[in-house]
């Protein structure tokens, strides 16, 4: 049988090259890539139950109890949503990991889905990621607010994304397929500013 993956094509290959070519170096760098199928499973579980305690325990680091807190673990993060719901995003093939997460919920109340394919991940980085970002999210990015390990549901532009912190300068926005295009765009118009000298 054809392994089906090898036809898979990512909502933003098509700008692939446009990511290296307007790449900006330097003390003011930005640099735009896609992280590609990653793999993510949603989760939805009372909170503190014996189920969310196992489904914690078999992702390495529990699941987070607070608005913009994220857990992570080897391969697997997971990303707080909502009071009963997270978004494991993996290294780990999604449809495998989600199988494995059902076996652990067993017949509990709660739900396991394999969301993969829902969006895509995009990674801004250099000394100039967050000013590009303040530009269209309303998000306080300010070290104060938001720093490594804290990710949030917000807007960019005009659409809803996941953005998530990793470390001082390097950020995840996780768009939803049918708007990476968007916000991709988005994102390579906001770094050219930043290829040629500062206003005062």
């Amino acid at each position: 049988m054809a392994d089906l993956t090898t036809l898979r094509r990512s909502p933003v290959r098509h700008l692939h090259d446009r990511f290296e070519a307007e790449r900006v170096p330097g003390e003011r760098g930005v640099t735009l890539r896609e992280l590609p199928f990653l793999g993510m499973v949603g989760i939805r579980v009372e909170p503190g139950s014996a189920a969310s305690e196992r489904l914690g325990e078999r992702l390495g680091a529990g699941l987070p109890e607070a608005c913009g807190r994220v857990t992570s673990s080897g391969r697997h993060s997971t990303l707080w949503l909502g009071p009963d719901e997270w978004l494991v995003v993996s290294e780990a093939d999604g449809a495998v990991l989600a199988d494995e997460l059902r076996d652990v919920l067993g017949g509990d109340r709660g739900s396991v889905v394999d969301v993969s394919a829902n969006r895509t991940t995009l990674e801004l980085s250099g000394p100039a990621a967050r000013e590009t970002l303040e530009k269209g999210c309303p998000v306080d990015l300010h070290p104060r607010s938001f720093r490594p390990g804290t990710a949030v549901a917000t807007t960019l532009g005009r659409v809803p994304v996941m953005l998530w912190q990793t470390d001082e300068t390097t950020y995840r926005v996780l768009p939803r397929s049918s708007f990476a295009d968007y916000a991709a765009r988005w994102l390579l118009d906001a770094t050219s500013e930043f290829n040629g000298p500062r206003v005062p």
